[in-house]
């Protein structure tokens, strides 16, 4: 297990919980995302994955669209989850998630 040594987020962070699908090399898996910023998000998920993989990951918004969204894993918790570096979002998916965090109700922590 590699946690983060030191605090890379330069984003504001919104904990919500949205529901989640993503891919990995060999199959397809449910989970539930949180923590999400412009920068990346939290996937809770069971699943083990590897550091600097590149993931496909799918966010069920409010409105029960999918936003797809790529990124880089960064750090790993096995168990629990992993969190995600985004990678490309275009200015399209970037208004998406300014429009997520803000109207998606925030859970407590």
């Amino acid at each position: 297990m590699r946690l983060m040594s030191r605090e890379r987020r330069t984003n504001e962070r919104k904990h919500i919980l949205l529901e989640a699908r993503w891919e990995s090399l060999s199959s397809r898996h449910e989970a539930r995302v949180d923590d999400v910023s412009l920068g990346g998000c939290f996937v809770n998920t069971y699943v083990q994955v590897d550091l600097g993989e590149y993931i496909n990951l799918e966010i069920q918004i409010p409105s029960g669209e999918w936003l797809p969204v790529r990124g880089q894993v960064v750090s790993y918790q096995p168990g629990v989850g992993f969190g995600m570096a985004f990678t490309s979002l275009t200015a399209k998916k970037a208004a998406q998630m300014k429009e997520l965090m803000r109207t998606a109700k925030e859970r407590k922590v």
